[in-house]
């Protein structure tokens, strides 16, 4: 009998806009002792402890954007123009977040001039040749979704931060009526108003799935455009450069230099003592609980923490 071994799992939290999806599902009178609202820390760590409840990964990564403009600003200045800033509600939990990861001991990745979505991206196609290793991308991203692959799929949070939807290529298709590998040209038609991409005026999401239905891709819809009439065929021809400057500005960017190292990424002992000290402090009660029956090491672990010798040691796996 041959003997399989186990499957490995990485997981790669788009810890950005979780943070956001945190901030706006849970109420803002979220808050610890001192005043400090921290609804946006709940829902991400919440996601994070239903990821180590539920998948067991054997490595886990998590990526934040940058703030300041990327690339895609250079190619067009009007890149998300219309896009309001978030509160400074949020953003001042962003660092809280942060420390949530630090004690967890997962890895962060961040690049200047990139967006998480392009971190992940490169992340993906890297560790893609390494056999034995199924990767899920958490993230409500629909940019995310073009990843999909045989080997990576989509861990999709639901309501309450409790569960999630692993989306695959059948399921991706199922819900949006595209495949993932349409995800930009599908965005090229129909444009995307939270990103302020143009797409081609006058088409919508009905229109551009029955185009891509019809000829796949941005590409073969143009060189198909005799084959098309009335109207229709006015809004290709009179939109067909910001058609393909939108396409462009959707696809993510697979070769950015972020340092990357998939055994920095394999799960391993934390801090006990840390990661309760850091829950406490931010008043997270029905998380802690939810902690301790995850790692019972730390229940056991010292409210205040103890000399470096005597810390007590919990395993993500």
């Amino acid at each position: 009998m041959v003997a399989y071994a186990r499957m490995e799992k990485l997981i790669l939290i788009d810890g950005t806009g979780l943070i956001f999806r945190g901030f706006y599902a849970i109420p803002p009178y979220f808050k610890n002792k001192e005043g400090v609202q921290t609804n946006a820390v709940f829902g991400f760590t919440s996601i994070i402890l239903s990821i180590l409840e539920q998948y067991k990964p054997t490595h886990m990564g998590i990526a934040f954007d940058v703030r300041g403009k990327t690339f895609r600003h250079e190619a067009y200045t009007e890149y998300k123009a219309t896009r309001v800033a978030a509160p400074d509600e949020l953003y001042s939990q962003i660092p809280l977040c942060k420390e949530i990861v630090d004690a967890f001991e997962i890895p962060k990745f961040e690049l200047e001039g990139y967006e998480a979505d392009d971190v992940i991206a490169t992340i993906v196609k890297k560790v893609g040749s390494r056999q034995g290793l199924q990767t899920l991308i958490a993230t409500g991203d629909f940019d995310l979704f073009q990843l999909v692959t045989d080997r990576a799929s989509i861990l999709y949070p639901t309501k309450g931060f409790r569960g999630a939807e692993i989306m695959d290529r059948e399921k991706i298709f199922e819900k949006y009526g595209i495949f993932p590998e349409q995800v930009c040209d599908y965005k090229a038609l129909a444009g995307d108003s939270s990103d302020n991409i143009p797409g081609v005026r006058g088409i919508g999401p009905k229109g551009a799935k029955k185009l891509l239905d019809d000829f796949q891709t941005l590409e073969k819809i143009y060189e198909n455009i005799d084959a098309i009439n009335g109207a229709t065929k006015t809004k290709l021809e009179d939109s067909k450069e910001n058609a393909f400057m939108s396409k462009r500005l959707c696809i993510l960017d697979e070769d950015s230099p972020v340092p990357f190292d998939i055994e920095a990424c394999r799960v391993h002992e934390f801090n006990a003592a840390r990661v309760r000290e850091d829950f406490v402090k931010l008043n997270f009660n029905s998380l802690l609980r939810r902690l301790e029956v995850l790692y019972p090491e730390v229940r056991g672990a010292e409210k205040q923490k103890p000399a470096p010798q005597e810390e007590k040691q919990a395993s993500l796996f």
